[in-house]
């Protein structure tokens, strides 16, 4: 994916987070996806509400042919995968049709260095074990440090 371009989100950008919020949510084969307003929900709206007005607020793009196809971005927020206060929690999706194209590495991989860069020791996350992005993860260095009956919870300790 060489043409895609890794970028930091402009604050005139930031409504697509909703977008990309929606997108994040698994939905396993079969099974038909939620509506919309389901990323109204509370415990939703903490990885996007006044994003970019806390410290610990960072989000990039990838960005292929001028439109913006995924983001990750992370916060220090009461989400599903909080593990400590001061240990950002990651959020990542992109359009359905741009998946498997290595895009998703790519922007991990630019949240990782940045998060390295700026002297985080660990990250975190939590992902549903049917997902098929645990694995991913996985490969990616992410470990899990513990789970209930529908998810695990994912670190990424820095060297």
């Amino acid at each position: 994916m060489n043409d895609c371009n890794i970028r930091p989100l402009t604050d005139s950008e930031k409504p697509l987070l909703a977008d990309f919020l929606y997108y994040a949510i698994f939905v396993p084969d079969g099974v038909d996806a939620p509506p919309r307003e389901i990323i109204n929900m509370p415990e939703l709206q903490v990885y996007i509400n006044g994003f970019g007005n806390q410290p610990h607020d960072f989000c990039f793009v990838a960005e292929l042919d001028e439109h913006i196809v995924g983001a990750v971005w992370v916060r220090d927020m009461p989400d599903y995968g909080h593990v400590a206060d001061g240990v950002p929690s990651f959020a990542i999706s992109l359009r359905p049709e741009y998946r498997g194209r290595g895009i998703g590495t790519k922007l991990m991989q630019s949240m990782l260095n940045h998060l390295q860069t700026l002297g985080y020791s660990k990250a975190s996350l939590s992902v549903q074990k049917v997902n098929y992005a645990a694995q991913w993860y996985s490969k990616l260095g992410f470990k899990i440090v513990g789970e209930n009956s529908e998810e695990y919870i994912m670190i990424y300790e820095f060297a």
